[in-house]
């Protein structure tokens, strides 16, 4: 693969500035040149402060605090990019705020990862690249591609470095099974199962029971993001009643809103292992939470499109 990224441009968006930078530090590119700001009422304002014409160009937007504004400002950039004649835009969201709402499970509800697709889509993005989708079908909801990166091997690693002992992975409800099994394959570890029961839309959850042998186990809780601590922290409690050693936890995006930090440090997690996917947090973290960057990961992604190798060799 050529070393020369001369032909690389990435943009980085209000909601993933630092992650975009060390984006182009990893590619030893320059930050492409744009501005964004908010004016009084409300409204969003972008501006390309390069030329494009004819160049492939890469947005960098995770789409989460604040989420709305976030997102709209992610279509106002594929837009500018598509009226300055960029040949290709690529959407890089490294945190798709929406993938809950991937399915029409109540009745007169809206399937907002659907129209966020559609949304995007319409703005002219002619690939969208992101990590760790909440439902992996949602890349079916798009009509161009769709890469979904995986922070399996950031994060493995750094539980590696960790020297964990005796270690059962812990999926924190039955829908999470598939993706914490690869974890366990991955670390050569057994894997648990929580039983979860979540009433409504308060975010308030109920651990039923544990399916699995934890007992003088070190646990390692692992999920595709969190955002009250809710979940993480009632499995944990759950884990040391049924003799567990230690609990740890890890989670591709740390959607941490106020409370979590609270939630996270009362609770018996020794140490959450969160991606740098999420910016802007409105919560400071504590010693518990340590961050691992997925710079290195989007760069190779977008270094392999850039050149059209292969990204699924990466994992």
């Amino acid at each position: 693969m050529s070393d020369d990224t001369d032909g690389i441009k990435v943009f980085a968006g209000s909601g993933s500035r630092k992650l975009a930078a060390d984006i182009c530090a990893y590619l030893k590119a320059p930050p492409g040149r744009c501005e964004a700001m908010q004016f009084s009422e409300g409204n969003t304002f972008v501006r390309v402060l390069e030329n494009v014409r004819g160049r492939r160009v890469y947005v960098v937007q995770s789409t989460v605090f604040p989420a709305n504004d976030n997102f709209m400002e992610l279509l106002f950039w594929i837009d500018a990019f598509k009226r300055a004649s960029a040949e290709a835009v690529t959407a890089v969201i490294p945190y798709f705020s929406y993938g809950k709402g991937d399915k029409k499970d109540e009745p007169r509800v809206s399937i907002r990862a659907r129209v966020c697709a559609d949304a995007i889509e319409a703005a002219g993005a002619d690939r969208v690249v992101t990590m760790d989708l909440h439902a992996p079908q949602i890349q079916g909801f798009f009509r161009v591609p769709v890469d979904n990166l995986y922070a399996l091997p950031v994060l493995c690693e750094r539980v590696d470095n960790l020297g964990l002992k005796n270690c059962v992975v812990v999926a924190p409800d039955s829908g999470s099974t598939k993706q914490a099994r690869k974890y366990a394959r991955r670390l050569g570890a057994p894997m648990a199962i929580a039983d979860k029961e979540r009433a409504g839309h308060d975010e308030t959850v109920e651990i039923m029971g544990i399916l699995g042998d934890v007992a003088g186990q070190t646990t390692l809780i692992v999920d595709d993001f969190t955002i009250s601590g809710g979940t993480l922290a009632a499995v944990a409690e759950q884990l040391v009643e049924l003799g567990a050693e230690a609990v740890y936890a890890m989670v591709a995006h740390g959607v941490l809103a106020e409370g979590s930090v609270d939630r996270i440090d009362a609770s018996p997690i020794k140490k959450l292992i969160i991606t740098d996917s999420v910016e802007n947090q409105p919560v400071t973290f504590s010693d518990k939470i340590e961050v691992v960057s997925v710079a290195p990961l989007f760069g190779e992604a977008i270094k392999r499109i850039h050149y059209r190798k292969s990204i699924s060799e990466m994992f």
